[in-house]
């Protein structure tokens, strides 16, 4: 276990150390136990094992999460630790905590949904399988979300404050400063683009003691590729084979991303006429904290607007399956963007051995996942205990990601005014971990340190 400076301080990484998912980090100091993001474990089968281990802390005995995003592997663990007895409040910016209550909601009724049918089709060594949590803890957690504004400090006692500040990785992302007595110590979130086509450039932060980053793309740079042009040239080759372009998409901020692209696209009359839809009850929802807090993008109302009503809505699950089965050319967004859940993965059952069907990878794909083993290039892939083989045309796109890529984390620490005493790098599997560790000393020649799970750090 690696140690520094002993004092009064410790942060323990109880998730997203040596993983992409599974966010989250104690802090320890002045009698106060805070808990910055609660997220769930994705991906590999060891890594969503861990969601069922109890935390080397009482959940009874955190006094506050603080939430830099809205996203599952930040929030999805919210309703177990509410469940297993915690019961302080949840900050978050205002779209963050109202896209956590849709999410969380969501997260709980697929967690049943699964469960219920692994019993029913017996594909399942748990006897029953159950939920990680229910929608009773979900509905249970809601009450907790207390929102907080951008730039305003929050005092919680005992000389300890935090402060939102704009991160731009999805609609009401923040990195989140805590002082303690003075002390500054930094959680980025996930940091967004610099040239993201809805969001704001991220806030740098200028002075931190410790900082713990994001490394998600730490050992990589976006290519520079037209995405517009890029799309155009798809939506034709998918206009020839008369086919159906399936978008699986993150609910949050990508779902609006592409709404957006197609929006555009169709503007300048540069794509064949496609009925456009968005398969996501939860993406709706989201669209709407999109229209509500409008001064968190640069669209404005008038623009989105537009571009939701450009959009077919499906709700009913019923829709999703009578869409699912017509073959007609057509464009559909559905969740989840990893499809390793949502509805998204009624399309693939029906059009994923379909020659003239064609499946976006539209960013990062968790180890694990089914749409990592897509991009690895599987021949086949298992839904629901049965095998689906692949033939569509799978086009990756690598354009639009939410998340910085390593010359913008370096632009984004170019802010700091001082040396931090120690940089902590989370949030990455090992190789982009290490690539960013190695560019950050190589750059600054800062004490960068890669922990493991639950390594405890005295500040």
């Amino acid at each position: 276990m690696n140690t520094i400076l002993s004092n009064d301080i410790s942060i323990q990484f109880l998730g997203a150390a040596g993983t992409v998912t599974g966010s989250k980090t104690l802090i320890r100091a002045k009698g106060k136990k805070i808990l910055v993001d609660c997220g769930l474990f994705q991906g590999l089968k060891h890594l969503r094992a861990l969601n069922w281990q109890s935390l080397p802390v009482e959940a009874s005995e955190i006094d506050a999460v603080i939430l830099t995003h809205a996203h599952i592997d930040h929030t999805g663990y919210l309703p177990r630790l509410v469940h297993q007895g915690f019961v302080g409040p949840i900050y978050g910016s205002a779209p963050t905590c109202e896209i956590t209550e849709v999410l969380l909601l969501d997260s709980a009724k697929i967690q049943e949904e699964d469960a219920e049918h692994a019993n029913r089709k017996g594909y399942t060594k748990h006897k029953p399988a159950k939920p990680l949590y229910d929608l009773e803890d979900a509905r249970n957690t809601l009450p907790l979300l207390t929102s907080h504004p951008e730039d305003k400090w929050k005092e919680l006692g005992d000389g300890i404050r935090f402060r939102f500040q704009n991160n731009a990785h999805i609609i009401g992302a923040t990195h989140v400063d805590i002082e303690i007595d003075g002390k500054c110590i930094i959680f980025s979130g996930d940091i967004g683009r610099i040239d993201d086509p809805m969001l704001e450039v991220p806030d740098k932060p200028k002075k931190a003691d410790y900082l713990i980053i994001e490394s998600t793309y730490g050992d990589r740079l976006h290519p520079s590729v037209d995405t517009e042009k890029q799309f155009s040239e798809i939506l034709h080759r998918v206009a020839d084979r008369n086919g159906i372009l399936i978008v699986p998409s993150f609910t949050v901020d990508r779902a609006q991303d592409f709404m957006y692209l197609f929006w555009k696209l169709e503007q300048k009359k540069d794509i064949p006429e496609f009925p456009i839809y968005l398969d996501s009850p939860m993406g709706v929802d989201v669209s709407k904290v999109f229209n509500k807090y409008y001064r968190w993008h640069k669209l404005g109302p008038k623009v989105f607007d537009e571009v939701f009503r450009n959009t077919k809505m499906v709700r009913s699950y019923k829709d999703t399956e009578k869409l699912a089965a017509d073959k007609r050319p057509k464009i559909v967004i559905a969740g989840s963007g990893m499809m390793n859940g949502g509805r998204v993965l009624t399309y693939l059952k029906r059009h994923l051995s379909n020659p003239d069907s064609t499946i976006i990878i539209p960013g990062y794909q968790a180890e694990g996942t089914r749409g990592r083993s897509i991009h690895d290039g599987v021949h086949e892939i298992k839904i629901h205990g049965e095998y689906y083989p692949v033939r569509a045309h799978i086009e990756d796109i690598r354009t639009m990601s939410s998340h910085a890529d390593q010359a913008q984390i370096i632009d984004w620490l170019s802010g700091l005014q001082k040396d931090p005493a120690c940089i902590f790098i989370n949030h990455g599997e090992p190789k982009s971990s290490d690539a960013l560790r190695i560019k950050l000393q190589d750059t600054f020649g800062w004490k960068v340190v890669i922990p493991q799970l639950e390594d405890i750090f005295q500040l």
